[in-house]
């Protein structure tokens, strides 16, 4: 590996937004553990209220990069329900780690094999469900889910927008009758006693891409270096939590902090050291699968932007997602540290419509 260590006097500041969920980890590890300074960065961590908020001090320059959902940059780069801008995903930063969950009856009636529908219907009101932003990976995966279940999510129910940590509490008091966010909030929910988690995101779609770090398309293309060196210190973050159920346990300290998840560590375990299927458990690097920008998770968030109507019909999306997806910079940051790359940029796996 190049060391690229270099002197405080020397090293270049960058201002980076996080929200408080447990797929920041990355963010945090490359700064408590010093890798920001052997790439000759100093990483200035800034916890976010919300993804709006994020998105907007990512465009104006208020934040140099940020933790992003995927589906969120290719929503704010497509110009749907927002300001367009040209965007640029440096690397993923997790794979799978989300959860749908419901309201305790509701969760009840759906584990006694009532048909979601039914239940829906009798309700009193018309059912309210959250994700955390309009074009974000927790609505595909939520509308993903709901359609699968034979419930419309355009027709059927009202979605509202929410900030994750908003969630449980909202649930426990009956203004929502379920949501999709990323971990902790679903443990969140059960914790309250307000809910349940019925799925988890990586049972819709093992090995899903999530978040990603992404930063302005100008940025990316003025500073390449500096783009580059970033992409190397988050990746080696990455790699560094997937070593060792240690490095996760001492992730989770740094998570619990009241400027991050403001959670007990304990409580994020449950997510950072969960139980199940590989494939469908919370990924930071998994040999490098989890981090390579692949563009064919572009092509199918595209896809679902279609299938709901927010995106007219096009041929050529290639073109524009090469300029999203930084294979380029990933590729020579992914050599300076060894980590292996693949031939293709395409992976098989995405599922189909229901």
């Amino acid at each position: 590996m190049t060391d690229t260590r270099a002197t405080a006097t020397s090293l270049r500041p960058l201002d980076l937004g996080f929200m408080p969920l447990l797929d920041a980890a990355p963010l945090l590890a490359a700064s408590h553990l010093g890798l920001d300074r052997r790439h000759g960065l100093q990483l200035r961590l800034h916890r976010q209220p919300s993804w709006a908020t994020l998105r907007d001090r990512l465009l104006t320059g208020e934040l140099d990069a940020a933790q992003a959902m995927s589906a969120m940059v290719l929503g704010v780069q497509a110009g749907i329900g927002g300001p367009q801008a040209d965007l640029a995903i440096l690397l993923g930063l997790n794979r799978n780690g989300q959860a749908i969950a419901l309201a305790s009856a509701l969760a009840d009636g759906l584990a006694q094999g009532c048909p979601l529908p039914e239940l829906l219907r009798a309700l009193p009101r018309r059912p309210v469900f959250a994700q955390t932003f309009p074009t974000g990976t927790h609505a595909l995966w939520l509308y993903y889910w709901l359609a699968a279940q034979g419930v419309d999510p355009l027709r059927d129910i009202e979605a509202v927008t929410l900030p994750p940590s908003r969630m449980p509490q909202a649930l426990a008091a009956g203004e929502l009758d379920g949501f999709c966010a990323g971990e902790p909030w679903g443990a969140e929910a059960e914790n309250l006693g307000a809910g349940r988690r019925v799925v988890a995101s990586g049972q819709l779609w093992p090995g899903h891409p999530e978040k990603v770090l992404a930063t302005r398309r100008s940025f990316a293309a003025l500073e390449p270096e500096v783009s580059v060196a970033l992409t190397a210190a988050v990746l080696e973050a990455c790699r560094w939590l997937d070593a060792d159920p240690d490095h996760r346990r001492q992730a989770a300290q740094w998570l619990a902090a009241d400027d991050a998840i403001d959670v007990p560590a304990q409580r994020l375990l449950a997510g950072l050291l969960p139980v199940g299927e590989p494939g469908q458990l919370l990924q930071f690097h998994a040999g490098g699968q989890a981090n390579f920008p692949w563009i064919s998770d572009g092509r199918w968030i595209l896809g679902q932007f279609r299938r709901w109507g927010w995106l007219p019909p096009v041929d050529g999306d290639d073109a524009w997602l090469a300029d999203v997806f930084r294979t380029g910079s990933y590729r020579e940051a992914a050599a300076m540290l060894g980590v292996p790359v693949p031939d293709e940029h395409s992976r098989p796996g995405a599922p189909t419509p229901s």
